[in-house]
């Protein structure tokens, strides 16, 4: 058997990590026995499907590398079939119209509820003679056995059973003549040859309706696989309908895609106590029966530690060529500064994201327009100014710029002057920088250069000038 899954997002809101994840792992799960992914766009709900949503899906899916074999298939172009297969279910008894208005379902809802019974449709039209009543509207259900039981086995949560006295009749077709979700799904799944479906636990109540429309048109039934939920910082779980966050605002905030594969594989599958995985061992090693039946729960400072591991981890030049689109994002002009490949080799290690990167170098390669005043109020003083201008004097006449020969300086300048190493360094910074926090000072002035240097000395000293009294 030909291992083929899917992924079916509905387009009505943004991609988020839960989203993901059931992506992630059915992407796995067909690359691990060299089987096929399939992408599916479920847009029949066409009052909220939007556009830019689809094309958000794609974007996500893009960036993190989850390619697929067939697709995309929208739902929206196979009306026809749908409704070719609800004509044949209707031919075969195994479908039946329903002319219940909903005022009429939402009274008999509201009596079950008062009977303390629960709410499910009676089947009033189940057996109609006049099945044809063209003068009122409909509705087309699936009619479901009255009796026995729906037994599936779920590979993460085993044997699970439902009574199909449980079950009422589901609504296949809208009366706008629009088939509904379930019903769709079924018939994507069978025509495309689906053997597994992994998706989130709130779908284990649709499966068994699910399962009982494959067995009336007697198709071959999927393997389920069901992941929990994954819960937000806030205990809640991710959800499109409470503004989760779009996947791709983790490219925008700056983590890498191995980061966020990483991370998110991790939610709900182990092996061992293994932490880190290549690409390459997690299609080797993904399965299905070693994802857990409990909730996950989601955390940024885990992500940010693992963003930090990758940008120290992969190569120079591949960082480098990512945060080129960082820096232009925020407008930096990285041609007139250090090549970001020297950056990178002596700070990568400072830093959680390529977009925190990007605005902490920003200094390299243009000039601030004001000192940080906290800063300035502490280090840009008229005591200073004497150090500073034998500093700049000094370093006008440097014939060598290296890093070694700068931090060389910078301790000599501390015994000469008599101040501590620690007090130069901070005042450089803030001369160099416009505030106290950057690298080491030797290595920022040999990124600068000599130039960017002196005149940044001698800005602070016209600033020290100008503020303060002589």
């Amino acid at each position: 058997m030909k291992v083929k899954t899917r992924f079916a997002p509905s387009p009505t809101g943004d991609l988020h990590i839960g989203s993901i994840r059931t992506a992630l792992y059915s992407w796995l799960f067909a690359r691990h026995y060299n089987g096929k992914f399939i992408l599916r766009i479920e847009d029949t709900d066409f009052q909220r499907s939007k556009s830019f949503s689809v094309q958000s899906i794609f974007q996500g899916l893009k960036w993190l590398g989850l390619d697929w074999d067939e697709g995309p298939y929208f739902q929206s172009k196979r009306l026809d079939r749908y409704k070719e297969v609800i004509e044949i279910m209707l031919k075969t008894g195994n479908a039946y119209k329903c002319f219940c208005s909903p005022k009429e379902i939402e009274q008999e809802r509201f009596k079950q509820l008062c009977e303390g019974k629960k709410p499910r449709y009676t089947g009033v039209c189940r057996n109609l003679k006049n099945k044809y009543n063209i003068n009122k509207k409909y509705t087309i259900r699936f009619k479901n056995p009255n009796s026995g039981i729906v037994t599936f086995e779920d590979k993460i949560r085993g044997q699970i059973t439902f009574d199909n006295m449980e079950l009422d009749d589901l609504i296949i077709q809208r009366s706008n003549g629009i088939p509904t979700y379930n019903f769709c799904v079924v018939i994507d799944d069978l025509d495309m040859n689906i053997t597994h479906v992994i998706r989130g636990e709130d779908h284990i109540n649709n499966t068994p309706r699910q399962i009982n429309i494959l067995k009336s048109l007697k198709a071959q039934i999927p393997v389920y696989a069901h992941v929990s939920m994954i819960l937000n910082e806030n205990g809640k779980k991710f959800s499109k309908r409470d503004n989760s966050e779009n996947i791709i605002e983790y490219y925008n905030k700056g983590f890498l895609p191995e980061a966020l594969i990483n991370y998110i594989i991790r939610l709900g599958w182990s092996h061992g106590n293994q932490e880190i995985f290549s690409l390459l061992e997690l299609k080797k090693l993904f399965n299905l029966d070693s994802i857990s039946k409990s909730a996950s729960a989601f955390s940024i400072k885990k992500l940010l530690w693992l963003n930090k591991y990758y940008i120290n981890s992969l190569p120079l030049n591949y960082i480098s060529n990512i945060l080129k689109d960082y820096m232009k994002h925020e407008n930096i002009n990285i041609e007139s500064g250090p090549n970001l490949e020297s950056l990178l080799h002596l700070y990568k290690n400072r830093y959680h994201t390529l977009k925190e990167m990007a605005c902490a170098f920003r200094f390299f390669y243009e000039e601030f327009k004001c000192f940080d005043i906290k800063s300035a109020n502490k280090y840009l003083v008229l005591k200073n100014f004497y150090i500073l201008k034998k500093i700049y004097n000094k370093i006008q006449k440097f014939s060598f710029w290296q890093i070694e020969t700068l931090s060389e300086f910078i301790n000599n300048q501390s015994i000469e002057l008599n101040v501590k190493i620690k007090e130069i360094s901070m005042l450089l910074r803030v001369v160099l920088t416009g505030n106290i926090s950057s690298p080491n000072i030797s290595s920022v002035m040999f990124l600068l250069g000599k130039e960017k240097t002196l005149f940044r000395l001698k800005k602070s000293m016209s600033f020290i000038e100008k503020n303060r009294k002589f």
